[in-house]
């Protein structure tokens, strides 16, 4: 490891220290990698890729020393409980889809069957009166 490698992780410590202490001093003081990064004075992708392991190792301090669940795994959870509704939604919709598939088959097939049946022709009604052709 280099020593600039060292530093950045040294400084995400401190200032994980210090924001689940409360006592930020260049964040927010929110708990959230953003405000580590800007409390670390480590860029955010910086400690998102090189430092995933600090990152991970503070949500597990948020999780254990303030018994708080970290606000991005809040808004994941309700985007995973929203998209399974959204996928219950949609197999009910589609199950109804067949349904009516499967029904509307059916009935394809004894319209079709019942055109097959020679019928004989209506009787002509005795009240109707043929069209003359226009001499127009």
């Amino acid at each position: 490891m280099n020593q600039q490698h060292q530093d950045e992780q040294a400084r995400i410590r401190e200032a994980m220290d210090r924001l689940l202490a409360g006592q930020a001093t260049a964040s927010n003081g929110s708990l959230t990698v953003v405000a580590l990064a800007a409390e670390s004075g480590v860029h955010r992708m910086a400690l998102m890729k090189r430092h995933a392991d600090l990152k991970n190792e503070f949500y597990e301090r948020v999780r254990t020393e303030t018994k708080q669940v970290p606000e991005t795994e809040k808004q994941l959870r309700a985007k995973v409980a929203k998209l399974k509704e959204t996928v219950a939604n949609q197999r009910a919709e589609l199950e109804e889809l067949r349904r009516l598939v499967t029904n509307l088959t059916l009935a394809g097939a004894v319209l079709t069957q019942r055109s097959d049946v020679p019928r004989e022709p209506a009787p002509a009604a005795d009240n109707v009166i043929p069209f003359r052709p226009s001499t127009v």
